[in-house]
């Protein structure tokens, strides 16, 4: 009897000793925004939890510092409400907790609780470094077991908790080591950024900024005409302008995530910012919040964009009122001109032996560039001086309009 179908690439009657392996593995996950999660009549996140009704569901919940102070009591109180059996772990969300010890102790918790390696689910609940972290480690243990995560701050929740990326730290490097891993959903409620510092506000609408910059011109507008409103508590009220404002950030990055999730394509205008910034992010001393480096990198680009002649100078100055109305830095002097050629040097090794360097061509317009000499960086620090002693003061009305002109 024949084991192997006549036309089987596999049949060992084939001599040549050579064999081709393929197959496809499909992604899915869902990320929802839903107001209210911890609220016991809301059966959502409990359900994200659940996959078999015939048994006691365990569930790990990892949490960040300020969730754990903030929430602990409610979080327990939710898990129990709905049957569930909770375990915690804490870690600190700041970058020094972003390494790959930190990931092995939540590998150990994860082991030490015992879930099943399908049917239980591990929750991380906090800010992106511990989504992060416990993405990698749920990506390692067993070779992959299910998690949930529940971003609680506005760069978690546009930026950092909707993609497929896990990543720690490694050396002189940010995110060196990391993974490719879906959460099985991605849970979005804007109550918790009430409770959020407003330093980390702003740090979140450097990328929703971002978002703005590379695609979305109206979500550029709406953002210049709501820089009063910009405020966790605003957020937290997820009011209409509120909503739609990070409505837009997550459908856009999704957007230009679900066709390249593992990075296939390495010219990623989510990239714009993102070039610079991780060698300002590891020296900076007081350090600097991610989007606070991003808002730095982007005000560098958006200099060589304008001595390029791809933005004009009223867009530039635009962008710059736009950053600094919101509360973000646009220069910082450890951004030399030498640290800039250095950055770009290790974002080419990064980037597979080219720049793929985004940069704006307007508002709301993006494209690539191989060819940013040494000579444009120490020019465009001058230019970033320039432009950010023009763009004091606050963008009226009426210059928005001109320039929209």
């Amino acid at each position: 009897m024949e084991t192997f179908p006549a036309e089987s690439k596999f049949d060992p009657r084939n001599t040549s000793g050579a064999w081709t392996v393929e197959h496809s593995h499909t992604i899915t996950y869902e990320v929802r925004i839903c107001k209210g999660l911890l609220d016991l009549e809301n059966p959502v996140l409990a359900e994200s939890c659940l996959s078999r009704q015939d048994r006691e569901h365990q569930v790990l919940i990892v949490l960040d510092d300020a969730v754990n102070e903030i929430y602990r009591q409610e979080i327990h109180s939710y898990f129990v409400h709905w049957g569930l059996v909770p375990s915690y772990m804490v870690l600190e969300g700041n970058e020094g907790t972003k390494d790959v010890e930190s990931a092995m102790k939540v590998a150990a918790r994860i082991g030490e609780v015992g879930l099943l390696r399908r049917s239980e689910k591990v929750v991380v609940i906090g800010g992106g470094v511990v989504m992060d972290v416990v993405g990698m480690a749920a990506s390692l243990f067993r070779r992959g077991v299910p998690y949930v995560r529940v971003p609680t701050t506005l760069l978690g929740q546009v930026d950092a908790g909707v993609g497929v990326k896990t990543g720690v730290n490694y050396g002189d490097h940010k995110n060196r080591l990391g993974t490719y891993y879906a959460p099985a959903c991605s849970l979005i409620d804007p109550t918790f950024l009430s409770s959020v510092p407003h330093r980390h506000i702003v740090n979140g609408l450097a990328e929703v900024v971002k978002m703005a910059l590379v695609k979305d011109a109206a979500l550029f507008n709406l953002l210049e005409n709501s820089l009063l409103q910009l405020s966790g508590g605003g957020f937290g009220s997820h009011s209409p302008i509120h909503g739609e404002i990070i409505r837009r950030s997550v459908s856009g990055m999704l957007e230009e995530l679900e066709p390249n999730l593992h990075e296939s394509n390495l010219e990623r205008i989510v990239d714009f910012g993102h070039t610079f910034s991780p060698s300002l992010e590891l020296i900076a001393d007081p350090p600097v919040l991610h989007g606070e480096a991003v808002a730095i990198d982007m005000a560098v680009c958006v200099a060589l964009s304008h001595d390029r002649r791809l933005l004009t100078e009223q867009e530039a100055v635009r962008v710059y009122r736009l950053l600094t109305g919101i509360g973000l830095p646009v220069s910082d002097g450890l951004f030399t001109p030498e640290l800039l050629v250095k950055a770009l040097n290790d974002t080419v090794k990064h980037r597979d032996g080219k720049q793929r360097l985004p940069l704006l061509i307007g508002i709301g317009k993006a494209d690539f560039f191989n060819d940013v000499s040494s000579f444009e960086l120490h020019k465009a620090v001058r230019s970033v001086n320039r432009l950010e002693k023009l763009a004091v003061g606050p963008v009226l009305p009426e210059q928005r309009q001109a320039a929209e002109a």
